[in-house]
């Protein structure tokens, strides 16, 4: 069974939405992007997370996604998640065995997502 696909900005996920994808990737996302040709023939970078009901591509650049460890709290200098929200998230989400992603690994290859 095929799952819908969604193409979203990080910023306009919900607050449960990316504390579940900063449980996911406690290391920061600029190493697990891919790229992708979207339906306008564009290449696009976006960040793969996938849900019971929902396979997501969070769309963001390299820079981007810098940017967002940088700036938020929940990072520490390094760019990892700190113990202690990793420790509050996974008591939150205790379904996180659940959420899949591929393998995390940089593709050269484009899919293509409508």
């Amino acid at each position: 069974m095929n799952k819908p696909k969604a193409i979203k900005d990080y910023s306009k996920l919900s607050d449960d939405m990316q504390e579940r994808i900063k449980l996911f990737y406690p290391n920061g996302f600029s190493e697990h992007l891919i790229r992708f040709t979207d339906k306008d023939g564009k290449y696009v970078s976006a960040l793969p997370f996938e849900t019971d009901d929902k396979y997501y591509l969070i769309r963001m650049t390299n820079i981007q996604a810098q940017k967002i460890i940088k700036e938020d709290t929940d990072y520490d200098q390094e760019g990892n998640l700190k113990e202690d929200v990793k420790d509050d998230y996974e008591d939150k989400y205790t379904d996180l065995d659940t959420m899949r992603v591929g393998s995390g690994k940089k593709s050269d290859e484009d899919e293509d997502y409508d």
